[in-house]
């Protein structure tokens, strides 16, 4: 038990603090001609600003903000020069924050290299003294000797650029822009990849604004369905509304939320816009977002007061199972199957299908929770760690721990299912041990997976995973009788001698009740005349050739 770590407490995951909702604009040839042209010279105007901030780096303050949106308003419009400076902004501090996780992953792979080129090769590790295991060969250790060079050279340039406040971004994203050397084996030609790359630098984002009308100055979107946009200065020409605004053909319709959404609107609260467009479907789109009052957590009794329904994520499906307060499996086990292979578009759908079912199936179980494993696997993919199986580094890496979490909180809070996080922590192999044989008969077969959602969800309630055994029929107090196979929380966690409990031997009346509860002469003793026997034989009487 040395060996094991520590499991970390289960807790109630918070809801989602913001709501996005996205509508398909059908807009006419004249629509699309206009928004392509404000999209780009927006654009083109939040490229130069971001290079501005990067140049200012770590010296930047809110006088040179100020710089920059004055700047920006004469070449657009105040409202559009805020959106952009403060896009800007969150850009550089993504980075920022991105550059921070590089610089702790390329340590985590520059001490782990260190550590097994420390050991002798062939060494096997050692958990106990916190030793790794060596490398096989030593063609091997010379690689990685190599590779550490190749990492420290990386960490110092990274360490170099955010000591200077430097950040490296690519407007467009940086896979396209490779992309453009390799048009052949990507299947497209020079045409579609500028439509593509022109499309991704386009800037048609606003955040709104509480107290105006509709909640957005910029982009507006009345309660009628009605989108029109704010044109800079230099495309005044184009507008075909007063000041200086354009109104699109297409209608607004939120089908999702679309009743959340206008009650805000209704009363002139913030609702954020951006318009973006598809260039391989040909479609344009519109997404609205706010933020939400951040809804009280739910203490974690109260969230598992109706039961649990267990979740053990797999690379391929869910693995789910209803459990009862004490920790018991109700009914049947269920898969919720889905495929991690393809466009990031097919796995999204897969996934949220997935979760549909599983919320429905809660639903109909009238359980007030998911329990599901606090997954992190960010160094999970590293070589150092699972060696040369590339084919489980390969499954780690694309499995969607954080997406798939993040999506089931939010769609959870619609449907008021409180999502509790527990420690995953040998939840697979404990569930396995104590769960997956007992419960396996000749009609039903249950697999490791099924039984790893039984620990999560008995880990949920605060339950041990080990499940309580039947003593051999010589110790059970009732004969050769059946125990059951649960225990409740306030028994006693490992089988030993029962307990001796005071009163009368059947369940009639509790201790110190009943009719007979203070005549102790009720009980069969020696040298008691009770009513069990209508006389008494003196001992003295008998001897031992028979009476005289």
């Amino acid at each position: 038990m040395g060996a094991l770590r520590e499991v970390a407490a289960s807790f109630v995951v918070p809801g989602p603090a913001g709501v996005a909702v996205r509508d398909r604009l059908r807009v006419s040839g004249v629509d699309a001609a206009v928004l392509a042209e404000v999209g780009v010279f927006l654009g083109s105007l939040a490229a130069g600003d971001f290079a501005e901030r990067s140049r200012q780096g770590l010296g930047h303050d809110a006088a040179g903000w100020a710089v920059r949106k004055r700047s920006l308003t004469g070449r657009s419009s105040a409202r559009w020069a805020g959106s952009i400076t403060k896009a800007t902004h969150d850009q550089w501090a993504l980075a920022r924050r991105g550059q921070a996780a590089r610089v702790a992953w390329l340590r985590g792979q520059i001490a782990s290299i260190e550590a097994r080129l420390a050991r002798p090769l062939g060494a096997k590790a050692d958990k106990q003294a916190g030793l790794v295991r060596g490398y096989a060969t030593r063609v091997e250790w010379h690689a990685k000797s190599r590779r550490l060079q190749t990492l420290k050279a990386r960490l110092a340039g990274v360490e170099a650029d955010r000591a200077a406040g430097r950040v490296r971004v690519v407007r467009g994203g940086k896979r396209l822009a490779n992309t453009r050397h390799h048009l052949q084996a990507a299947g497209l030609d020079e045409q579609a990849w500028r439509q593509r790359w022109q499309a991704q630098r386009m800037f048609l984002a606003a955040d709104g604004e509480s107290g105006k009308r509709f909640g957005n100055e910029t982009i507006r979107v009345t309660d009628t369905g009605q989108l029109s946009l704010k044109l800079p200065a230099p495309l005044a020409h184009l507008a075909n509304a007063p000041h200086g605004r354009y109104l699109l053909d297409a209608p607004v319709a939120f089908r999702h939320r679309g009743q959340e959404w206008l009650d805000r609107i209704t009363v002139n609260r913030a609702v954020a816009y951006r318009i973006h467009h598809d260039p391989v479907r040909g479609r344009w789109y519109l997404t609205a977002s706010w933020q939400r009052a951040a809804a009280p957590t739910l203490p974690l009794q109260a969230a598992l007061a109706r039961g649990v329904v267990g979740v053990d994520m797999n690379d391929d499906h869910l693995a789910a199972w209803q459990l009862d307060g004490h920790g018991n499996p109700v009914g049947e086990p269920q898969r919720f199957f889905y495929d991690l292979t393809g466009s990031t578009q097919h796995r999204d759908a897969q996934i949220r299908h997935a979760l549909s079912r599983l919320l429905h199936y809660t639903w109909r179980c009238g359980a007030s929770a998911i329990a599901i494993e606090d997954l992190d696997f960010s160094d999970g993919t590293s070589r150092e760690k699972h060696g040369r199986n590339k084919r489980f580094r390969r499954l780690i890496s694309r499995f969607p721990t954080a997406k798939l979490r993040a999506r089931l909180v939010s769609m959870a809070a619609e449907q008021d299912i409180a999502v509790v996080a527990v420690d995953p922590a040998y939840t697979s192999r404990w569930g396995a041990q104590h769960w997956q044989k007992p419960l396996t008969t000749t009609t039903r077969r249950i697999s490791r997976h099924d039984a790893a959602s039984i620990a999560v969800g008995r880990r949920a309630l605060g339950h041990p995973i080990r499940r309580r055994t039947t003593p051999p029929p010589s110790h059970q107090s009732d004969g050769a009788g059946h125990r059951t196979v649960q225990a409740r929380p306030e028994t006693r966690r490992r089988e030993g001698t029962r307990p001796h409990l005071p009163g009368p031997r059947t369940g009639c009346a509790q201790p110190g009740r009943g009719a007979k509860a203070g005549d102790q002469g009720a009980q069969h003793r020696s040298g008691h005349p009770a009513e069990h026997a209508s006389w008494q034989q003196d001992s003295r009487s008998v001897s031992r050739n028979g009476p005289s």
